[in-house]
């Protein structure tokens, strides 16, 4: 059974949505506002690393060493650029979107971390099994830009055969592996990566944030084993 788990949200909302209304402690790490909370058989750190993969992989690398992590876990938001059915999933794998190599006959996407020449490879990142977990399965792209093209959402949609989109789950992932750790991601969605998508994650932001926390508490009640 897995006893310790770390949390890793992009925005403070969907930290503050985890666990509300259980006491927690504080304390400061590395920059990093962290809460603790016992919740079930597992003791959990939370951190709110701000949005983009490099803020993501340091407090992920971070509560990895000092809490001793055995789970690296994302939760929180994301924007819908496939036809998956619903608002909340478990992500079962993840890929980079902006990992890869510039050609003048477009772009080609690899593996995070590995070495972007040869053949494109999109491999994703294989989150931990959690067959308990009632969620849809969806694969999401993982990049550094908050994405409000829906021609760019289709694009990536089909070449990584995506289904979300977000700024944090693809990074925690590649630190997960660096470390030997499994992960696992639970997020719901605020938007379509659309003209709309900024005023549609503002609006939706709180309700999807919530959907996640919950999701992500009744998984971990129920116990986690790798």
């Amino acid at each position: 059974m897995i006893e310790r788990i770390a949390i890793i949200t992009g925005v403070a909302e969907e930290a503050d949505a985890f666990c509300s209304d259980l006491a927690h402690t504080r304390q400061q790490l590395g920059g990093f506002d962290v809460r603790h909370v016992a919740l079930g058989a597992a003791s959990v750190a939370i951190a709110c690393s701000g949005v983009g993969k490099v803020n993501a992989a340091t407090a992920a690398a971070l509560l990895a060493h000092i809490h001793d992590a055995q789970l690296l876990m994302v939760i929180g938001t994301a924007g819908k650029i496939g036809t998956a059915k619903g608002d909340c999933f478990y992500l079962h794998e993840a890929v980079q979107n902006d990992f890869g190599a510039r050609r003048s006959d477009g772009f080609a996407h690899y593996r995070g971390g590995s070495w972007p020449m040869g053949p494109a490879d999109t491999t994703p990142f294989r989150a931990l099994d959690l067959p308990h977990c009632p969620l849809p399965r969806a694969r999401i792209a993982t990049g550094d830009a908050f994405v409000e093209c829906p021609d760019h959402a289709a694009l990536m949609a089909t070449q990584l055969d995506a289904a979300l989109v977000d700024m944090e789950t693809a990074a925690v992932a590649q630190v997960a592996e660096r470390f030997g750790l499994p992960w696992a991601a639970i997020k719901a969605t605020t938007d379509e990566a659309n003209g709309e998508s900024a005023g549609d994650f503002s609006a939706n932001l709180a309700r999807a944030a919530r959907r996640a926390a919950d999701a992500a508490e009744a998984v971990i009640r129920a116990g986690i084993r790798r």
